[in-house]
């Protein structure tokens, strides 16, 4: 988190949270429409079944090691980034649920008796 004296930290541009989540395959699949490649495509040129993709570009299914990797190879996008951005979707995603926040704050309860 940058900080800067006399700031609020949230006040920061580098710290502000997205109002919606963006999840990669979003990103993905408004890259392939702008180079002209159909899903089923970039299915078939990685391999993997058609709807597993279409899930991950609809934001149904998370983006792993294995197809980040694939994505990169094929279309130049460095898996590492596709990664990050998964898991900054997931924590934004966990950190709106008020179910898990009340456990979380739960248990942070019970470790600072310890």
């Amino acid at each position: 988190m940058t900080t800067i004296p006399g700031i609020e930290p949230k006040m920061i541009a580098n710290n502000l949270e997205p109002y919606e989540p963006t999840h990669p395959g979003e990103v993905l699949k408004t890259e392939i429409e702008y180079r002209g490649i159909s899903q089923r495509q970039l299915a078939g040129a990685i391999d993997v079944p058609y709807t597993w993709l279409n899930e991950v570009m609809n934001a149904k299914r998370p983006v792993n090691p294995e197809l980040a990797m694939l994505i990169e190879a094929t279309l130049d996008i460095p898996a590492e980034a596709l990664l990050k951005m998964q898991v900054r979707y997931n924590l934004l995603i966990t950190k709106r649920n008020s179910k898990f926040i009340d456990k979380l704050n739960k248990i942070r309860k019970i470790a600072s008796i310890l």
